[in-house]
C-alpha cells in the first residue's frame, strides 16, 4: 500500500500530523477529522492502550482560536482535552485547565498535560465503537477504493 508522504499544505493539518506522531509514540491509535456526535468534528482523537480517549484541537493562530465556538462541546467526548499550536502561537489565550501541545509537521511535545475527566462507561463504549468503525472504514477505503461505492449501493 502506497501512502502519500508529502507535507500537508494547511497549517492545521501540519499540526495534526506532528501531533499524531507524538500520540503514536505514546502508543495511542490516532484518527484525524473524527465526528464523535453530529455537529462536532474534532481535529485529532486518540485511543490509548488502556482505552483512554484524548481529543486535540489544532489551532493555527489567534483568529482560528477566537472563531472556534464549539470546543467546549468536545470535553464531553474525551478523558483529556488538548490544544495543539505552533511555537509562535500566543498560548496565554488558551484556557489553563486544558492540555497544551506544541507541534509542527514533523513532531510535537506535550507542554501541559490535560487534566483527566473520565468518560462515563456507556459514552466510552460508544466513542470506542465509533472510533473502531471509522478506522476500519478508512483502512478499507485505502486498500479498496472502488469497494466504497459498491457498499453504498
Amino acid at each position: 500500500m502506497q501512502i502519500d508522504q508529502t507535507m500537508p499544505a494547511m497549517p492545521g493539518q501540519r499540526l495534526a500530523r506532528g501531533t499524531g506522531r507524538l500520540l503514536r509514540s505514546l502508543d495511542h491509535a490516532v484518527l484525524s477529522e473524527f465526528t464523535p456526535v453530529r455537529g462536532l468534528r474534532v481535529d485529532v482523537i486518540s485511543l490509548g492502550p488502556k482505552g483512554e480517549l484524548w481529543i486535540v484541537e489544532c489551532k493555527s493562530g489567534r483568529a482560528d482560536f477566537r472563531s472556534d465556538r464549539k470546543w467546549q462541546g468536545y470535553l464531553d467526548w474525551c478523558d483529556r482535552y488538548f490544544w495543539a499550536v505552533d511555537r509562535d502561537f500566543p498560548t496565554e489565550l488558551l484556557p489553563e485547565d486544558t492540555g497544551l501541545i506544541v507541534a509542527d509537521g514533523f513532531g510535537a511535545e506535550i507542554i501541559r498535560m490535560a487534566p483527566e475527566a473520565k468518560l462515563a462507561p456507556a459514552r466510552r463504549t460508544r466513542v470506542q465503537r465509533d472510533f473502531a468503525r471509522a478506522a476500519a472504514l478508512r483502512l478499507q477505503g485505502l486498500t479498496d477504493p472502488e469497494g466504497i461505492s459498491a457498499s453504498a449501493s
